[in-house]
């Protein structure tokens, strides 16, 4: 219960209740929170108390309001570090999370200028474009454009890359192993294709991660990825 004797503001007070409700699990992912009024007569608090709690907790990203419904518990994100190689099925599986993939494309395509650059190739060497959904308990969470070599993958199929991990078949079929990747990131606003992939508005906040894979010194994947803003965040370790 909110102490008006305390040192603390009373916003904090608040703040610190609900949050508790949710770290508690008593309000989980997208449970409506009761309104301004319902939280003024149950502690007690003025409206100005609780409006400055609710802009705290969404400045903070606890929260999410929707115009003429209400007000959410936001779901939680994913916290990626860039430390070390990580794979979007393992990640998932590492926190509770079924991930699954849906192949939107698959085709052979010649490399122009730029992807034979990044991918130190010939242009109009073959490379299959992947271009994928990546779920985690049906929730999309990235849109995934993928360059991989013909000549290295030649029976890479769209089948078994939705029911295989891509990277756990370069291991298995061609005994290919990952050495390291290079990953570059940036903000971006979501252009209608992925907007309506995500199921996000087009324009809101997006991540765009360009990797490098390779195996020793060979390029063996170029992907961009657009990763929802809302369901990732990401951490580097500065030592």
């Amino acid at each position: 219960m909110v102490e008006k004797d305390s040192r603390l503001p009373l916003y904090y007070q608040l703040m610190d209740i609900l949050l508790e409700k949710i770290e508690s699990g008593e309000l989980v992912e997208n449970d409506q929170l009761p309104s301004e009024r319902e939280l003024c007569d149950s502690y007690r608090v003025s409206r100005t108390t609780v409006r400055q709690t609710m802009q705290e907790l969404e400045k903070q990203g606890f929260i999410y309001k929707v115009h003429g419904k209400g007000t959410y518990v936001s779901p939680k994100t994913h916290n990626q570090s860039l430390v070390k190689f990580y794979s979007f099925t393992e990640e998932m599986k590492k926190v509770g999370k079924l991930p699954t993939t849906q192949v939107v494309s698959f085709e052979k395509v010649f490399c122009d200028n730029k992807i034979a650059k990044v991918m130190d190739l010939p242009v109009e060497e073959e490379v299959f474009k992947i271009v994928r959904l990546r779920l985690a308990d049906q929730d999309p969470m990235l849109y995934e454009t993928s360059y991989v070599p013909v000549k290295d993958f030649k029976n890479l199929s769209s089948q078994e890359l939705e029911k295989t991990p891509m990277y756990e078949i370069f291991r298995s079929q061609y005994n290919v192993k990952i050495s390291r990747a290079l990953e570059s990131f940036m903000a971006v606003s979501a252009n209608n294709v992925e907007s309506d992939m995500l199921n996000i508005n087009e324009g809101a906040p997006c991540l765009m991660l360009k990797r490098i894979t390779y195996d020793q010194s060979k390029v063996i994947e170029y992907t961009i990825s657009i990763a929802r803003g809302d369901k990732f965040t990401y951490t580097v370790e500065l030592k």
